[in-house]
């Protein structure tokens, strides 16, 4: 089209819109948000006579740009241009000028919004409610990296008074052994393949260190003091930590954990001392963390379609879950018993919130705060019926950057505002290339969890290989296949080889007669483990040789682990490990008995080890 121009230019660009049509005035206020003091704007009802070279139907149908080089521009390409004038935001006025194509299309869009600006305010009130002004994320960034101080010092803490047990030198896998064996298979290249601070000193005392001060880092993240370098001690302290645990630390989150935990570095000012209400943070970091709760809540959804299972399907799994999953507390009793019908609309529901609304992660506002609050029921929900450590919250910790200081009461978001100002940011010349390698590492892992291999170059191959030592790029998705059954591995202790006794598990399955428990956000991971190893067979786990060892043993350490040992002081002269079927009793026989679960021997889960006398 031919471009107008004016007698009379202005000393820097004005945008003219529509003073009387409130679609104009809506968009109006985002962009001078955007563009600052680069572009004036005006209502064309106070203007328009300043250039009389503008007809006036142009103004009424049309969004005007007149730039001080006499040019009058107007309506896609005037959109474009004027948005051009934000820095590093000229890639749109570009396209209009260079690809073949792109101005016909953007004129015919352009042309049918500003013929039906009813629906368009229609659909903007629906989709950004009363402001479209550009989204800041203060508050919610601030209050993400509080909610991640509080899962790291849960996680901390909960290992911490399990390591000796666990990993100590008098444990079920000592881990300076696992240390000792490493550094006899390798050279150097060990601290990469094992990238744990212990290769300091392989002691109880140094993990107990390493969990004491990565307690205090996470304190620190709470109370907001050196976001930066305790976001750093913080992950490398638990990445020292998950890798010293061994087989009790590979759970899907300390993983989400660790890689939480490694993109939440970028999220502050790295000069920041301390922040408030309020944190600048970068978009690019931002982004990234929310690609993770999609990648996180998407592949959960998805492989359980993809596996095949038949009660995925059916939508029948539901009817399993409670019962079968890994700790149930009381409440799952309550939702086993419910009929089958609400089963298959849970299961709806779940498959709703795992495949549908992680697209909204990514939409405009109130779509996004819908998604914020469903996630944020989900997980509830999830944590209302399991023992789930600390995932839950820090999958709601994920999803508190989906909301915008717009969508919090004014006073909160202005109070963010003013305690935001930042010192100089992360440089986008860090930022950028490390958004390009975390894009593309996540992106492998996340087409690997969908069953979806990507072709790449060798040398990316590679670098990705490396970089995941560090477990911060990875894979997820939950309960691929749905347990139908539920062996429970009960181990017993004998002096005589004829009468034996029981070991009771702090909250594992064991007596009948015992309700349930909660226990979340501690995880007992000798126990989570013994759900593990009952799916499997006695040879596909060395570690529970290891353990009825230690309790051969008389171990401090590990019975110190369990709520019962009814050999204290004198270990037993025999162990072994029996398999049973656990069943949730229904209300009858619950009235009945008063038993939670009834139970069926299955035979030996491991072959009687005799103790060293």
């Amino acid at each position: 089209m031919d471009t107008r121009r004016v007698a009379h230019p202005p000393e820097r660009p004005i945008g003219i819109f529509d003073g009387d049509c409130g679609f104009c005035r809506a968009w109006i206020a985002r962009w001078r948000a955007e563009t600052g003091s680069n572009v004036d704007y005006a209502p064309s009802q106070e203007v328009a006579g300043r250039f009389p070279e503008i007809p006036a139907e142009v103004f009424r149908r049309a969004f005007v740009l007149v730039l001080p080089d006499g040019r009058a521009l107007d309506g896609a390409e005037a959109v474009f241009a004027t948005l051009a004038q934000k820095p590093g935001a000229g890639r749109l006025s570009a396209a209009y000028a260079r690809v073949p194509g792109f101005a016909a299309l953007a004129e015919g869009a352009y042309r049918f919004i500003a013929s039906h600006r009813t629906l368009g305010a229609t659909l903007t009130r629906g989709l950004w409610g009363s402001s479209v002004e550009k989204p800041t994320y203060f508050a919610a960034s601030a209050l993400f990296l509080r909610l991640l101080g509080l899962c790291y010092l849960t996680a901390f803490v909960s290992f911490w008074v399990q390591a000796d047990g666990l990993v100590g030198s008098d444990g079920v896998l000592p881990f300076a052994r696992y240390l000792d064996w490493v550094r006899g298979q390798t050279g150097s290249e060990r601290f990469w393949l094992l990238p744990t601070l212990s290769w300091l000193s392989p002691t109880d005392h140094f993990l107990h260190v390493l969990c004491g001060v990565g307690a205090v880092a996470s304190v620190f993240l709470i109370i907001g003091w050196l976001p930066v370098a305790s976001s750093v001690a913080a992950w490398a302290l638990y990445l020292s930590v998950a890798i010293d645990g061994q087989v009790f630390l590979e759970f899907q989150w300390d993983y989400l954990l660790l890689e939480t935990g490694f993109l939440a570095i970028w999220l502050a000012p790295p000069l920041k001392r301390r922040f408030g209400t309020g944190l600048a943070s970068p978009t690019i970091a931002r982004w990234l963390l929310r690609w993770l709760l999609f990648r996180l809540m998407f592949s959960s959804g998805w492989v359980k379609l993809a596996s095949g299972d038949v009660n995925w399907r059916h939508l029948s799994a539901l009817r399993y879950h409670y019962e079968t999953q890994p700790l149930p507390p009381w409440t799952a009793w309550y939702l086993h018993q419910m009929p089958p019908w609400f089963q298959t609309v849970s299961a709806v529901f779940m498959f709703f919130v795992e495949l549908v609304v992680p697209f909204l992660f990514f939409a405009p506002r109130r779509l996004r705060t819908f998604a914020f609050r469903i996630t944020v029921l989900f997980q509830l929900l999830i944590a209302a019926t399991g023992n789930y450590a600390f995932f839950n919250a820090l999958a709601i910790t994920l999803a508190v950057l989906l909301i915008d200081d717009q969508s919090i009461p004014q006073r909160w978001g202005r109070a963010a505002a003013s305690s935001a100002m930042p010192p100089r940011p992360w440089s986008r010349a860090i930022l950028v290339p490390l958004g390009v390698v975390v894009l593309v590492a996540s992106t492998v892992e996340f087409a690997a969890s969908l069953d979806r291999a990507l072709t790449l170059p060798e040398s990316v191959v590679a670098v990705i290989r490396d970089v995941g030592a560090i477990r911060s790029f990875n894979g997820y998705g939950l309960f691929m296949v749905m347990t139908t059954e539920r062996p429970e591995i009960i181990v017993e202790g004998s002096r005589d080889g004829t009468n034996w006794l029981p070991y009771e598990f702090r909250y594992k399955p064991g007596d009948p007669m015992r309700r349930p428990r909660f226990v979340q956000p501690h995880q007992p991971r000798l126990d989570w483990q013994m759900w593990f190893a009952a799916l499997g067979g006695f040879d596909q786990n060395l570690w529970v040789r290891s353990l009825l060892g230690r309790l051969l043993e008389g171990s401090p350490a590990v019975t110190g682990l369990l709520a019962r040992n009814p050999f204290a002081g004198n270990p037993p002269r025999y162990i072994r490990a029996v398999l049973y079927d656990y069943r949730f009793t229904d209300a009858a026989e619950r009235r009945r008995s008063g038993a939670w679960w009834r139970r069926r021997e299955l035979g030996l889960f491991s072959p009687v080890f005799e103790g060293v006398r």
